[in-house]
């Protein structure tokens, strides 16, 4: 199988889709398969569709547009999936949700990294025969939970964070709100907070430690070095930072909000408005909480098996889809050509009887 990828591969800290193109990738290739990230060979089997923004606005390698054309005059029998982790929900855009349906309209096949993001498309119309979901995951190789720290109830509780993006709806009015409960003498005995990745400068803090971003194994690392984990993110289709988190076997603290809640259910407690109230309820349960965390199952290894799964299944739908559109024009080449041979006979019929009778005219 050759798979083409329209998404080049960023090392250090980036988002999580760029984690996934690199995660699907080598699990590909350690399958013995073909991976591309371009459309410059005629025989690509799939092409995975990861954005179909342009490249100044992305990491992708080609659009919806770049795939018809390619369907059009190189390859008209590849297989297109899209996958879709985006929508304007998520930082209050107004062109993302009907940008990415309309480049859909390329996709055989579209899958949601939530059912919470495939309902915002679902709602706009677009088909839910041709969806799926499958939700993400991160390396288990690197984010486990070998080596996680077990709070002691001694020693302050170690809670933690991290995102790429310091875009407002990554949660900063909720980490504010942690800042302010650390300034009192009671959360700051008992409680520290850490957060990892580029900071919204528009939030004054004074009692959070603050580190540059991170990724792969000093992420990882750090991570375990905590015992409980946050993540405020509104309206996130699924986000990455919480699943490496849980993977490294911290229990999650997270808002009731997009697409997060199917990735941290029964694996920490959700949250309003009530973030102090929620802290105090982890730290009551933490021992059971923190024993919950052994059977997280969500990892890339997972993920990449669906992925892989959905594609033998639509590539091996290829050649019968296929057949079905010769037998359909095989049946409509035969119907037609029934249909014109009895207007033949019939108008021959006709002309063979006026003949005739002329003849008969004639010879009298």
């Amino acid at each position: 199988m050759k798979v083409s990828i329209g998404s080049k591969i960023i090392e250090g800290p980036w988002g999580g889709g760029n984690l996934f193109v690199k995660n699907f990738s080598n699990y590909l290739i350690n399958l013995g398969h073909d991976v591309i990230f371009d459309l410059s060979d005629s025989d690509i089997d799939l092409v995975l569709l990861t954005d179909p923004r342009s490249r100044k606005e992305s990491s992708s390698t080609f659009n919806h547009i770049d795939i018809e054309n390619y369907k059009k005059y190189v390859n008209p029998n590849i297989i297109v999936v899209q996958r879709i982790n985006e929508c304007d929900e998520r930082k209050g855009t107004d062109f993302i949700n009907r940008f990415y349906l309309e480049a859909s309209e390329t996709s055989d096949h579209v899958v949601f990294v939530s059912s919470w993001l495939r309902r915002i498309y679902l709602d706009l119309g677009m088909d839910k025969k041709k969806t799926s979901v499958i939700l993400a995951g991160a390396n288990k190789e690197i984010f486990n939970n070998e080596h996680s720290s077990y709070w002691n109830k001694k020693d302050k509780l170690k809670l933690v964070t991290h995102h790429w993006s310091n875009h407002l709806n990554k949660g900063f009015e909720d980490y504010k709100e942690i800042d302010n409960m650390l300034s009192s003498k009671k959360w700051s005995n008992l409680l520290e907070f850490t957060y990892i990745g580029n900071f919204n400068e528009n939030f004054k803090i004074e009692n959070i430690n603050l580190l540059p971003p991170l990724d792969g194994e000093s992420l990882a690392s750090e991570i375990k070095q905590h015992h409980v984990y946050i993540t405020a993110s509104i309206n996130e289709p699924s986000g990455n930072h919480h699943i490496e988190a849980a993977q490294c076997g911290l229990p999650i603290i997270y808002k009731n909000s997009g697409g997060i809640p199917e990735y941290c259910n029964g694996f920490g407690y959700e949250f309003e408005n009530n973030i102090e109230e929620v802290i105090s309820k982890v730290i009551a349960n933490y021992d059971s909480l923190k024993d919950q965390m052994d059977n997280y199952s969500l990892n890339s290894t997972q993920m990449c098996k669906e992925f892989f799964e959905l594609f033998e299944i639509l590539l091996s739908k290829r050649n019968k889809l296929q057949n079905n559109k010769l037998t359909v024009k095989g049946r409509m080449f035969l119907f037609k050509n029934k249909f014109l041979k009895i207007i033949r006979d019939k108008f021959y019929l006709y002309l063979k009887n006026k003949l005739v009778k002329n003849l008969k005219r004639i010879l009298k």
